[in-house]
């Protein structure tokens, strides 16, 4: 009786080890930010996020790489992709994607493999919903490239490339294309380029079997002329999108028909309060788990702006204009618990949490802050 009185006990309190090894597990999770090379950056770095209490741990290198200014991870596979903004790969005008794999203990990246972007000065790059295809804007060249994942992680070579072609008003930034973003429907059917240089959203029918694109009828959206359509996201219901205007600092939504890959403009409002004098251009948006809010960054203005939403509608609301405590708030991510969102102020090379308000979405400075060389993305990491 004894002997089984003790093996109960014994199982009990291992039980309870188990249990909170894998709390504190889960109460973690990995941060890694893409910068801006140069004499302070070396590349992508990585910290650990409390998310009971969003404090920061010290900064770490995660992989060395040049210009790595916008990551995309694929949780599941433990990897990670980087659009490297340079003009110059290989000899030829064009810039690169990066495939690291992760070691989620520490966080550190192991480079798999390089590939040509297609096109000069890569932004931004998205996996698709069965992380099967790395899709590319390059905002140099105007141009949008499929890059294959293979099964090891590494990344085959372009199935699609598709260059624009255009320009628009503003004769500084649009004199010709500048693709600055890949979205896909929440349907994985259709891929949507936001192109600063020519003021459309162009939409192409994407077969991620294959990694293909074909122009979509309708070709695209049409922005208003200068507003500089930079990125897009979609809410999580699928029935709206919005979009964030670069050169005119406004925010739009946006109606989807999803059985054609269509957009059909709802409203568009000012990210800037009316007495704003200064220069600004608008950056990152951001919907929220629940889809009752969006979030909007501004580079000049220094601020995120908040907005309700009315999710019957699609429409929104002006709820907060919220300093950044930095300078040039390039992007910024909320993250796993949607309890804090990281802010990566670029200008001041720091990153800033915030704490949001469940009950109306505002966020206020938690005080905790990290020293970031050049922060130009940020990407959280759970191991799945």
């Amino acid at each position: 009786m004894r002997s089984i009185r003790f093996f109960a006990i014994a199982s009990a309190l291992f039980c309870c080890l188990v249990c909170c090894a894998v709390a504190d597990t889960a109460s973690q999770c990995l941060v890694y930010f893409g910068t801006y090379t140069g004499a302070k950056s070396k590349g992508i770095y990585v910290a650990r996020m409390d998310l009971a209490t969003g404090a920061l741990s010290s900064l770490d290198i995660a992989a060395e790489t040049p210009n790595p200014t916008f990551l995309e991870v694929d949780a599941r596979h433990h990897r990670l992709y980087a659009a490297n903004e340079i003009g110059k790969f290989e000899g030829k005008n064009a810039g690169s994607v990066s495939a690291f794999s992760i070691e989620p203990d520490t966080g550190k990246l192991t480079l798999l493999n390089v590939r040509t972007s297609g096109g000069g000065g890569p932004c931004h790059v998205v996996l698709d919903k069965q992380d099967k295809n790395v899709l590319v804007a390059n905002y140099g060249g105007g141009s949008v490239e499929v890059l294959p994942v293979l099964p090891d992680g590494t990344l085959g070579e372009a199935t699609a490339f598709v260059q624009h072609e255009g320009k628009s008003v503003n004769p500084s930034r649009q004199e010709k294309p500048h693709a600055h973003c890949v979205t896909l429907d929440p349907a994985n059917r259709f891929a949507f380029v936001c192109d600063l240089g020519i003021d459309k959203i162009m939409s192409y029918r994407f077969d991620p079997a294959h990694g293909t694109l074909t122009p979509n009828e309708p070709a695209f959206f049409q922005d208003e002329p200068g507003a500089g359509p930079r990125h897009l996201t979609f809410a999580p219901n699928g029935h709206f999108a919005y979009l964030i205007n670069e050169l005119g600092s406004t925010m739009t939504a946006l109606a989807y028909d999803a059985a054609n890959g269509s957009f059909r403009e709802l409203q568009t409002l000012p990210m800037l309060p009316d007495d704003f004098k200064g220069f600004n251009l608008s950056a990152e948006v951001v919907v929220d788990a629940s889809g009752k809010h969006v979030y909007g960054s501004n580079r000049g203005h220094d601020s995120i702006a908040v907005f309700d939403v009315n999710r019957s509608k699609g429409t929104l609301k002006l709820a907060q204009r919220q300093s950044v405590q930095g300078k040039t708030p390039r992007h910024f991510a909320i993250d796993p618990t949607g309890k804090f969102m990281v802010v990566a102020n670029q200008d001041s090379s720091n990153v800033v949490v915030f704490a949001i308000n469940p009950r109306n979405g505002k966020i206020t400075p938690t005080g905790q802050t990290l020293e970031v060389p050049s922060p130009v993305c940020v990407k959280f990491f759970e191991a799945r």
